[in-house]
């Protein structure tokens, strides 16, 4: 049983307890329970809060730190079993879903902000269909992130001498013994198990190529997951692992942005949220620094969308500030402003990308083409693909063996399968 139908099965007892009360407002309060703290990411969330501020609401800032959000939803659990939920909450993916089965999210508040706005129309069949429970939106998406992103300081590369991003594992390591030996870290990362399986998933898709990443996160196939291939996936990640940063363990992964921003670092494996940081170096795409697909994944797109899931309280006030934060996201004026800050691209797809930086373009470019092409592909690392009882069992695996330098490849991608199976 996951953690979201445990939290169905005791949620009556929210009936016990009061809704939140709201802050005394002409119009009504939003509280928003998020986990964008970063800088880069600090900024973005800034741009929403202050719009919907204009429109005459209050927000309520409910910001929990912790990258990859495992923080905040145990806050969000704890307190919707207290029957004290916020209006909204930053869920992705299934986990969607898997909240609007608990009957705490509601559908009716955004059925006529969707209607009016003509979101059907505005979305990618593959990002509104993650946002309806039973046709119904129950969620607002604001973003778009690319998660196999290989980002790549041009300055190091040179001083290594490096002449072009590397576009297969071969060339990375040809690149990152270079930069070995040129003194400065070749791959910056920091050792927390979200980090470590986003890499993971990058050579899952380089390796096993968009079907056996289906199989491997979406299907959950057993064959695939302790497969021959996904002892080959565990040797890639051994040898990707001798060239991560020393010092990276328990680092935040903007912190280890920032020593590839500072040259300290040539390269690191990150999403696109990313360049939020090194836009607030004041740093600009194809001449500060470069991002290219992780080598061996070009064509294929690992996807993020960061959403906010609208849950049911009684106070109209509330109502009306949560649907005006869902008309204010979705409109091109913060569409752009906010993809523009967070590294991200906007969930229109009618937006004029002109002013975007090449970094987007390509993105936007890429989505569409894997979009149409079958190979859009839900980042497990990042709540997109499954649920997260099995993205912790496949988390404690891969954290476990890139911790461990005497771990066998092969022994461990069958620990993966019976850890998988043990969470469904």
């Amino acid at each position: 049983m996951n953690a979201i139908n445990r939290l169905a099965a005791v949620i009556s007892l929210a009936s016990l307890f009061p809704l939140a009360a709201h802050a005394a407002d002409s119009k009504g309060t939003v509280e928003v329970v998020h986990w964008w703290t970063s800088g880069g990411e600090h900024a973005a969330v800034k741009v929403l809060q202050q719009q919907v501020e204009k429109d005459g609401f209050t927000w309520k800032d409910g910001a929990v730190a912790g990258g990859g959000g495992a923080t905040a939803m145990t806050v969000l659990k704890s307190r919707s079993v207290a029957g004290n939920p916020p209006g909204v909450a930053q869920i992705k993916g299934p986990d969607i879903q898997e909240w609007a089965t608990t009957g705490l999210l509601d559908p009716d508040t955004l059925k006529s902000v969707a209607e009016s706005e003509h979101w059907d129309k505005l979305l990618s069949k593959t990002v509104a269909d993650t946002m309806k429970y039973q046709g119904d939106y129950v969620a607002v998406p604001v973003d778009i992130h690319r998660v196999n992103w290989l980002w790549i300081n041009p300055e190091a590369f040179k001083k290594a001498g490096i002449a072009k991003a590397p576009a297969t594992l071969e060339e990375l390591y040809a690149a990152a013994d270079k930069l070995k030996a040129a003194g400065i870290i070749p791959i910056a990362h920091g050792g927390q198990p979200w980090q470590d399986a986003t890499v993971f998933e990058d050579v899952v898709l380089s390796v096993m190529g968009a079907d056996g990443f289906k199989k491997a996160f979406v299907d959950l196939d057993e064959k695939t997951l302790t497969g021959p291939k996904m002892a080959e996936v565990f040797t890639q990640l051994k040898k990707i692992k001798d060239y991560m940063d020393p010092d990276g363990a328990g680092q935040d992964w903007n912190l280890e942005a920032g020593k590839v921003i500072q040259g300290k670092a040539g390269m690191q494996f990150m999403g696109d949220w990313a360049k939020s940081e090194w836009t607030q170096a004041g740093k600009k795409a194809g001449t500060d620094y470069e991002c290219v697909p992780f080598p061996g994944t070009a064509g294929s797109f690992t996807y993020n969308i960061d959403s906010l899931a609208v849950f049911k309280v009684k106070d109209k006030g509330s109502v009306a500030a949560a649907q005006d934060l869902a008309k204010i996201a979705m409109g091109k004026d913060f569409q752009e402003i906010f993809n523009k800050a967070k590294g991200s691209i906007p969930v229109r797809n009618d937006m004029d990308l002109s002013q975007f930086d090449s970094c987007a373009q390509a993105s936007a470019k890429d989505f569409a083409e894997a979009d149409k092409a079958g190979k859009l592909e839900p980042s497990m690392a990042h709540n997109m693909a499954t649920t997260l009882a099995v993205q912790g069992a496949i988390f404690d695996v891969v954290t476990n063996f890139m911790s461990d330098k005497n771990a066998d490849a092969a022994d461990t991608a069958k620990k993966l399968g019976s850890a998988i199976s043990a969470a469904k």
